[in-house]
């Protein structure tokens, strides 16, 4: 803020995401008097900034909700975007994007920022997730408030979906069969940098109404933005392949899998880097400057987004299960052809034990699954009685049925475990405990 400025009034929509809590925290402590206006205030009202902001219940799509947000406010940012696939949803965002720039107009509004994203200069080839993302903002560019349009790429943030499949392909895949668009070029854009340029937009002069790419110093393929990422928190460099048959569907279902990401999160996120997304000018740079120090360099961006992580966490527990697979092979080579039913239980429990592990607080914990039988220690103890009752299997030492029928309750006990947290990864110990079955099952004389 200005020194001897009027304190100024922000309207943020999309304030419990990622980029618009960050946006939030930023005008905070820039001198703004921050509204925002989301459809459940008790969840606004727990992030950090919940006591310093009014917070305006609402629906986005409500006219009188709109303008009583809007109502006074010197710049409103829309950081609304849907992930929804469903038919109607790119209409349904460019009315409601219609409406918003309508009703801000009506009520003096002076600016308005949006962020987008970034697309080849023909957007007729794009997934239909960009090219609504395209619409929303010539929409509100065509609402006769100013509005600066950002189109930006893959941002490197603990909070990014895209940042969080990032590292989930590179820490949990040892290896990768890729389409063929992992090799597009991307201009990847920090967390930092993403906000600074948010923010700064409400200062723009009052004729400017156009669109702005950002991004980071530097443009590579997204294969390159996995190996460069592992470089940066020192893991080992995994190898990826690409297939002309592996579709973008494909993809995100197998991936979905693997990490805590949705199908229905992933999709959107592959669809959107299936064409070049690339930095084409940098004239906000040149209008409100670059950060202190400039714009962050992909590895630095890397660095402070998994600075709370353990990027070598999951190979170690990898590790681990080869280890002890290993010593079963040579403890009881007869029963050698168990181990592979064993790998399915270890790529089921291994992601899921990890995914709960990331979780942000054990309040989510407790919202989600129920912090003490489904917290992470609790569901690693049952992932190591399983191995170990597996391992009393393979060496024969199975005193009474009642040992045996412990064997089969603590693999449907992980069966449990894992449908709590992600139902799809059930299908993966299917295998394991049905040969449990036949296993355990009297034999008749």
């Amino acid at each position: 803020m200005r020194d001897g400025q009027q304190k100024r009034t922000a309207l943020v929509t999309g304030a419990t995401g990622y980029v618009g809590g960050n946006v939030v925290k930023q005008l905070l402590d820039d001198g703004w008097r921050v509204r925002i206006l989301c459809r459940s205030s008790a969840k606004a009202r727990k992030r950090s900034w919940g006591d310093e902001v009014e917070i305006v219940g609402g629906d986005a799509t409500e006219r009188s909700d709109v303008a009583r947000a809007l109502k006074g406010a010197d710049c409103a940012w829309y950081l609304l975007h849907s992930m929804d696939s469903g038919s109607g949803f790119a209409d349904a965002e460019a009315e409601m994007a219609r409406q918003f720039g309508e009703v801000a107009a009506e009520q003096g509004v002076g600016r308005i920022v949006y962020l987008g994203g970034l697309h080849p200069t023909d957007s007729s080839g794009v997934s239909e997730h960009l090219a609504s993302r395209v619409k929303v903002g010539e929409m509100l560019m065509g609402s006769g408030v100013p509005t600066a349009a950002l189109q930006a790429g893959v941002v490197i943030g603990s909070g990014s979906l895209s940042f969080q499949l990032l590292r989930h392909i590179t820490e949990r895949a040892p290896t990768f069969i890729a389409p063929d668009w992992i090799r597009n070029e991307i201009t990847p854009i920090s967390e930092r940098d993403i906000v600074h340029y948010l923010v700064k937009a409400a200062d723009l002069p009052a004729d400017v109404n156009r669109s702005f790419d950002v991004g980071g110093p530097e443009t590579m393929p997204y294969v390159d933005m996995m190996e460069r990422y592992a470089q940066a928190v020192g893991l080992h460099r995994r190898p990826y392949f690409t297939a002309p048959i592996m579709t973008r569907r494909m993809a995100s279902a197998g991936l979905s899998f693997l990490t805590s990401l949705s199908d229905d999160e992933i999709l959107p996120i592959f669809e959107s880097v299936s064409v070049d997304t690339v930095v084409k000018e940098r004239d906000l740079e040149e209008l409100v400057g670059t950060p202190a120090g400039g714009n962050q360099s992909f590895a630095e961006a890397v660095r402070v987004a998994a600075r709370d992580t353990a990027p070598g966490a999951y190979g170690e527990v990898a590790t681990t299960f080869h280890v002890i697979a290993a010593l079963w092979s040579l403890w009881a080579p007869g029963r050698a052809w168990w181990l592979p039913l064993n790998l399915t239980q270890a790529v089921t429990m291994v992601p899921t034990v990890a995914d709960i592990n990331e979780r942000d607080d054990s309040q989510a914990l407790e919202a989600t699954l129920g912090f003490g039988p489904f917290s992470a220690p609790a569901s690693q103890t049952a992932f190591a009685t399983a191995l170990n009752l597996d391992f009393n299997w393979i060496a024969r030492r199975w005193p009474n049925k009642w040992t045996r029928g412990a064997w089969l309750l603590s693999s449907l006990d992980l069966a449990r475990r894992v449908y709590k947290e992600k139902p799809l990864r059930v299908l993966g110990l299917v295998p394991y405990i049905a040969a449990q079955f036949l296993m355990v099952r009297p034999t008749r004389r």
